[in-house]
């Protein structure tokens, strides 16, 4: 069974984006300092799967994010490879987007090589720069593509969770520059709620 999403476009210097759902739909802050968040079905599962240390939600994300691009025919008669965005964090053992993407290559019969985009500068944590400009500081020069596999060709670049669109962004640039591919997709699973 699929996982209930509510898909909204993404604009920005690639061909076509879109983030599946929202991660949260509320959160309101204790005296203790304590949290009390309600997310999205996705951003629940995604949630469990990053940071509960729960396996369970891989295949539902999986299939939810295969069933999506099975969906769109442009996707799906396009694209050659689902390309997840390098990890920030490469102390953790198990990296829930490499994962994502790995299972939704073999549902649907692609490519999804966590050797071809690659992280070559350490950054900070993005979720914990608020300012855009010092986001993009961080992200100038930290990618590159080990080879020209997907030269001429269409790649999904996939995401766990959107903000600014700094990361995509920059990773996309790279693509289409060193990469020589045809057309950047991109799909980020779930997008951070705007703060008032």
């Amino acid at each position: 069974m699929n996982i209930s999403i509510k898909p909204n476009r993404l604009g920005g210097i690639w061909h076509l984006g879109w983030t599946l759902d929202r991660h949260t739909i509320s959160s309101r802050r204790h005296d203790n300092g304590t949290f009390t968040t309600k997310r999205t079905e996705l951003g629940e599962a995604l949630y469990r799967l990053k940071y509960c240390g729960d396996r369970k939600p891989l295949l539902p994300i999986a299939r939810t994010v295969a069933a999506f691009i099975r969906d769109d025919v442009e996707l799906s008669d396009q694209i050659s490879a689902i390309v997840p965005i390098p990890p920030s964090d490469t102390s953790r053992r198990f990296q829930p987007v490499l994962a994502i993407a790995n299972e939704t290559g073999k549902i649907l019969g692609l490519d999804s090589p966590s050797d071809y985009l690659v992280k070559v500068k350490k950054t900070s944590p993005l979720k914990d720069i608020e300012d855009r400009h010092s986001r993009s500081t961080q992200l100038a020069g930290a990618f590159t593509v080990r080879d020209l596999r997907f030269e001429g060709r269409c790649i999904l670049l996939l995401d766990d969770l959107y903000r600014s669109g700094e990361t995509l962004a920059w990773a996309t640039k790279v693509i289409l520059a060193k990469g020589r591919v045809s057309r950047v997709f991109v799909l980020a699973l779930t997008k951070t709620r705007i703060k008032r």
